[in-house]
């Protein structure tokens, strides 16, 4: 009944110190069992099924450089009408034999049969050429076709080791040319499969094992992505292999990483979220659905912005680049998929234990002390509320020094010889192919020509400086006629009538040896002097081969960069707008973000200089740019969603200083384990992808220890609540 307003109620009951109790669940036991359960089974499933395709990626991989090319590329509709003008798919390997003197008619003898001996390999897919002595009498060289279906380094060994066997000694054998340089690159990244992955697990479980001097927690976190990394590569190999992909090496090992540093990354939030809450209560259940109710948004949002980032590679013309987005976002996409599901699973089904010996304990009071000044992180915040303006100035001015460095970074494109560290083959064989024959030898310059305009398309070929000689595929022995300014030569013996040249499709292959090799800049040059006179003369010919198909391929990659980086900012910056509900703090994280990317830049210009590497791909800015912006803009997202939640109850500048303390350990620990997964790169010989693992990592450290611990957190507690403009907390309490 209500109380007569006349007389007094009944005492209210005293304030109690004591924290309220938790709400009892209402979900039943054998739920709480059987969910966690299942989805651990599920996982378990998808793991065994996809863990067996590690070894079956070269099924569906492919490091033909022309296939990553636009269609509208010459050297792409070139390289689709070589087939009509020669016999399958063989991949050329040019064979060098040098002595270290003259070679002698015994010698020569002894090549011949050598040559003679590799005719009948498997793997030789269609004649070999005569062996032809250099000019100066010390070397020869023979052009090998070996079938495009093998295993390119297994048929290069092979064809090397029977070469080698009956031939006299002192006579170096060397195979270069495209099937040698193809080799190399395949046999750097066979350990793909074994040790990158190796060396990154290795890496991220001792970080862990520091970070968390736990036993069964580290484990636990790295079962999470290594399971979401078989499943993403039990989806991306059916779709490589029903063509609906396209999966090289390259984007097989940046797979790899991302989904192990972003899987971790998403789990050490998570992790971080459920111990707090096992601090607040008693009751595992509530504390795992606390912390999937705290970590889901960050989460996916940091999962969301990079997926978003990396889907902006969709624009690019190179197939590399378009077919690297799809495949590292179903990757990030697991990754977020199994962070969410299968460790929420394992840790409810462990419970406290799986933090042993170092267990959290249900103490409110010991969460509360959490957000002191009290600790590394109190500290910092600390600095940051005395001295905000300071110390993001200060900051800011030195992240723009280090952008000085940018000038020093040439990423204009390599030669396809520079592409493998360490000793190549290859590359030593193309040197000794320099000094004794035209340098360009075995990998020609093609120019597909109307029938009718053959002479005039010569003429173009012989009048080219950087053009050696110049023949035509034709029906005799060697498969090509010398062409020179009176026509098609004769093959054969003095008087022997002029062979016919092969026509397909009303066309005609000409082939133009380069003087310069033509992995050289001064090839390329050769490629657009004949494409602008073919302009003028023939406009229906078209120009490609290994020079037009390095050239086209660097074109494209500086055409992507430009317009792929603002499309990555304004995507990335519309997800923190929708994420943060404001305009203002976005556009500066975006600032903090670029400014970052170009002091890691920067810096590695100078370190690349400093180690004496021959440039860098056009691609290394661009991937730099995606990983950089897509993943710092992660610790934004975990640092800044912490911040506005603390400022909902607290104001903004403690709000700032709170989510600072908070995530700072987080943020420190995905920082490492991110920038330790992509140093793992390194392992493979590869000048991409070692010059990718430096900007990534030293630009993730750059992110965690500079610009989220410091730049970031003195920027937004400078501009104070106007930092939420225009939501409704830039107008509440500062």
């Amino acid at each position: 009944m209500p109380q007569h307003p006349s007389r007094p109620g009944p005492p209210a009951p005293a304030a109690s110190t004591a924290e309220p109790a938790p709400p009892v669940s209402r979900v039943p036991r054998w739920l709480r069992v059987t969910l966690p359960a299942l989805l651990i089974l599920i996982w378990l499933a998808g793991a065994a099924v996809g863990g067996p395709y590690f070894g079956r990626v070269d099924e569906v991989s492919s490091d033909d450089r022309t296939a990553y090319l636009p269609a509208t590329a010459e050297a792409t509709q070139v390289q689709e009408r070589l087939s009509g003008f020669t016999d399958g798919d063989a991949v050329p390997a040019v064979v060098v034999f040098v002595a270290p003197g003259e070679l002698t008619g015994e010698d020569l003898a002894a090549v011949d049969d050598a040559l003679a001996a590799a005719d009948g390999l498997s793997t030789v897919d269609g004649d070999i050429s005569p062996a032809i002595a250099s000019d100066d009498g010390v070397a020869a060289q023979a052009f090998v076709p070996l079938s495009g279906s093998a295993d390119i380094a297994e048929a290069t060994a092979e064809l090397r080791e029977t070469l080698a066997r009956d031939l006299p000694e002192g006579i170096d054998v060397f195979i270069t040319g495209p099937a040698g340089f193809a080799s190399d690159l395949t046999t750097a990244f066979a350990g793909i499969d074994g040790l990158l992955l190796g060396v990154a697990l290795a890496a991220v479980l001792v970080i862990l094992v520091i970070v968390y001097r736990s036993f069964l927690l580290p484990v636990t976190v790295l079962a999470t992505s290594l399971f979401a990394l078989c499943v993403a590569l039990l989806t991306i190999w059916h779709l490589a292999n029903s063509g609906v992909l396209l999966l090289s090496g390259q984007t097989q090992g940046i797979l790899f990483i991302l989904v192990i540093g972003a899987a971790t990354d998403y789990a050490l939030l998570y992790v971080a979220r459920y111990r707090d809450e096992l601090i607040h209560t008693p009751d595992r259940w509530t504390a795992t659905r606390r912390a999937l109710r705290g970590s889901f948004e960050p989460i996916l949002a940091s999962g969301g912005t990079v997926i978003a980032g990396l889907l902006c590679l969709l624009l690019s013309e190179l197939r590399s680049n378009s077919t690297l987005g799809p495949v590292a976002a179903i990757g990030i996409a697991f990754a977020m998929l199994s962070a969410l599901t299968l460790l929420p699973a394992l840790l409810l089904l462990l419970g406290r234990a799986a933090f042993w010996p170092r267990i959290p304990r249900h103490d409110p009071a010991a969460a509360e002390a959490a957000t002191s000044d009290r600790g590394l992180w109190g500290r910092v915040a600390g600095v940051v509320r005395t001295r905000p303006r300071t110390v993001w100035v200060t900051t800011a001015a030195v992240l723009a020094l280090g952008c000085v460095g940018i000038t020093q970074l040439q990423a204009s494109g390599i030669p396809q010889s520079e592409l493998v560290l360490g000793t190549s083959e290859a590359r030593t064989g193309q040197d000794q192919l320099a000094e004794h024959f035209p340098a360009g030898s075995g990998s020609p310059v093609y120019v597909v020509a109307p029938e009718d305009e053959l002479q005039r398309a010569a003429d173009v070929l012989l009048d080219e400086e950087g053009i050696a000689d110049v023949a035509v595929t034709a029906d005799t022995p060697a498969r090509t006629a010398p062409v020179t300014a009176d026509g098609i030569g004769a093959f054969g013996p003095p008087g022997a009538p002029a062979p016919e040249p092969v026509v397909s499709d009303g066309t005609v292959l000409l082939q133009g040896t380069p003087t310069d090799a033509a992995d050289s800049a001064d090839a390329e040059q050769t490629v657009r002097d004949l494409r602008a006179a073919y302009a003028d003369t023939v406009p229906s010919a078209l120009v490609g081969g290994e020079s037009a198909t390095d050239l086209d391929t660097n074109e494209a990659s500086i055409r992507d960069r430009t317009l792929i980086v603002p499309v990555v900012l304004v995507v990335i910056l519309l997800i923190l707008m929708l994420l943060l509900r404001a305009v203002l703090a976005p556009v500066l994280l975006i600032l903090t973000t670029v400014l970052s990317f170009g002091t890691a830049m920067g810096v590695a210009g100078i370190v690349f200089q400093a180690l004496g590497f021959p440039g860098a791909d056009p691609a290394v800015p661009l991937y730099g740019f995606v990983f950089l912006v897509a993943l710092g803009i992660d610790y934004n997202i975990f640092l800044m969603t912490r911040v506005r939640e603390e400022t909902l109850a607290h104001g903004t500048h403690e709000g700032v200083l709170r989510g600072l303390r908070l995530t700072g350990g987080i943020i420190t620990s995905a920082g490492l384990v991110l920038a330790a997964t992509f140093t793992a790169l390194a392992v493979i010989p590869v000048l991409f992808l070692v010059q990718l693992a430096f900007i990534v990592a030293f630009g993730v450290l750059l992110d965690t220890f500079v610009v989220r611990s410091l730049l970031v957190p003195a920027l937004a507690y400078d501009v104070g609540r106007k930092i939420w403009w225009p939501s409704r907390l830039a107008r509440g309490a500062a």
